[in-house]
């Protein structure tokens, strides 16, 4: 029964923080003439719930493809349908053709944010609360202190409910699908990620590790018997959910093309904005998008990416357990996020869940990613008048991690998960002094963020360098990811699975 309580309050926590962010400003409030992604999620049941289905992705009279035309997967359009449909039913004027574009009003918000918060209720909080209490490790109170930080988290809170997404579907239906797999529910976790994928394109960068890791538990039962078995039922079953998310375009090869053509728009250029990745960070220095043809830059994009998740792939297909599934999600996310062509801001929420995953292990590089994560979207957030909103939770997050998973107080073993690697450098560095080193190291890289966010806010940037503090957050950003691409790759590959993990493979 104290459990259920405990439980019970952390979902509390976590819509009270929710619901109160959702009453600070919001993407392109009273901006014309795009207003933002709040009116673009508005947009989107407008469009579906007015138009026939084979007009969703095309750009007809009714459908201007310019004004926040529909680029996400079916499943993101037959969400927006119901939706569109709920708030008809409210007030017809929200969904009035063409007459309720920059459709402002506090009723309308107030319908909006209840949208995103029943999606969070129905999707992300049971999976949450499902994963912390049958694949955590630990005490009770361990798991609910777990949970309860990754409920917290900012930069998804953030991104939600002020720049106004639904990125909690398409991670919690991820999530849904390491739970399912995790618990050897492997035909449910299948169909789970490929909503998720049918959700968001993004979750392209979660597919490898589903694939091996599912590939690797089929190989260990042997090809030739009950693992070709698995094999089969797993491909139809995933392809069995896909034909029933494209159903009403798959009688037209043209609708299809269209919506891969609206999917994966590569006209937009290898990055936008001041994201925090290899490509804007070097550009700084090497204007890539004016040396190289974007024919090149596509290739070198895919090339870095597909070679810096290689390791972590082979190792998971190679020993299919929990731990080292979540550890090349991880991998692959960020690999993604760092390498790969047309990255926006906000998707570094991708590799954000899979090390939400691992608070309870490594805690410490867990809340110091996830701090980093958010800081790094402080250029889109202060965009959208989200500055109080970014202090107060980043601040409570920190605390609750310090202090519910003692984040701060563990030996270097248990504070890198290095394993042998250790032993390597334990002539060099005592584990006293090592575990100075992390601990001073994640104070000034605190210090920075703090610092940075405060210079962002109070300066005027010299004229001449009117993007430098923008500029200065990617690339600090940028080097905090490369740094956890290659620490998570060498826990990975140096580290074999603890026990406890072995136990959870199937």
């Amino acid at each position: 029964m104290e459990n259920w309580s405990l439980i019970s309050l952390c979902v509390l926590l976590g819509l009270t923080t929710r619901w109160a962010v959702s009453f600070s400003s919001y993407s392109g409030a009273g901006k014309p003439p795009m207003f933002g992604d709040y009116e673009a999620q508005r947009h989107w049941q407008e469009v579906t719930y007015n138009l026939p289905v084979q007009d969703w992705y095309f750009n007809t009279t009714d459908n201007d493809l310019g004004y926040w035309g529909l680029d996400y997967p079916p499943l993101t359009a037959y969400h927006s349908l119901l939706c569109g449909h709920v708030a008809k039913l409210i007030n017809p004027a929200w969904v009035g053709l063409r007459t309720s574009r920059g459709y402002e009003s506090a009723s309308h918000k107030l319908f909006m944010r209840t949208t995103v918060l029943f999606a969070d209720i129905l999707i992300y909080f049971p999976a949450v609360i499902l994963y912390c209490i049958y694949l955590s490790d630990g005490s009770s109170k361990r798991k609910v202190a777990t949970a309860l930080c990754i409920l917290l988290y900012p930069g998804l809170i953030l991104i939600d409910y002020g720049h106004f997404q639904y990125n909690s579907i398409s991670l919690g239906l991820t999530l849904w699908g390491v739970v399912g797999l995790g618990l050897g529910r492997n035909l449910l976790g299948s169909v789970a990620f490929t909503l998720a994928l049918n959700y968001k394109q993004m979750e392209l960068y979660h597919a490898l590790p589903f694939f091996c890791f599912l590939l690797g538990k089929c190989i260990k039962q042997g090809l030739m018997g009950r693992g070709m078995l698995l094999l089969v039922k797993i491909s139809l079953t995933v392809l069995a959910a896909f034909a029933l998310c494209w159903w009403p375009f798959l009688s037209d090869p043209q609708q299809i093309l269209q919506v891969l053509h609206r999917l994966f728009p590569v006209d937009r250029g290898l990055f936008e904005d001041k994201v925090a990745n290899t490509w804007c960070s070097l550009n700084v220095l090497i204007k890539i998008k004016t040396l190289l043809s974007r024919d090149t830059q596509l290739l070198l994009s895919f090339a870095l990416t597909v070679l810096s998740i290689l390791p972590s792939s082979i190792k998971l297909l190679t020993k299919p357990t929990l731990w080292q599934f979540k550890l090349a999600l991880v991998n692959s996310s960020l690999a993604f996020f760092l390498f790969s062509f047309q990255v926006h801001e906000k998707s570094i929420l991708l590799p954000a869940l899979p090390v939400c995953l691992m608070m309870n292990e490594i805690p410490l590089m867990a809340v110091w990613f996830l701090l980093a994560s958010t800081f790094s979207m402080l250029p889109l957030l202060l965009k959208d008048g989200l500055l109080l909103p970014y202090v107060v939770t980043s601040l409570a997050f920190l605390y609750l991690g310090v202090y519910l998973l003692s984040a701060l107080d563990r030996g270097p073993e248990e504070e890198l998960r290095l394993g042998f690697c250790h032993k390597l450098t334990q002539h060099c560095l005592s584990k006293h002094h090592l575990s100075l080193l992390l601990k001073c190291m994640f104070t000034v890289s605190l210090v920075a963020m703090a610092g940075l966010s405060f210079t962002s806010v109070v300066l005027e940037p010299p004229a001449r360098l009117p993007d430098l503090f923008p500029v200065l957050v990617s690339v600090f950003s940028f080097l905090h990811f490369l740094a956890m691409l290659l620490y998570f790759n060498l826990v990975q590959l140096t580290e074999p699975a603890s026990k406890k993990s072995q136990k959870k493979t199937n």
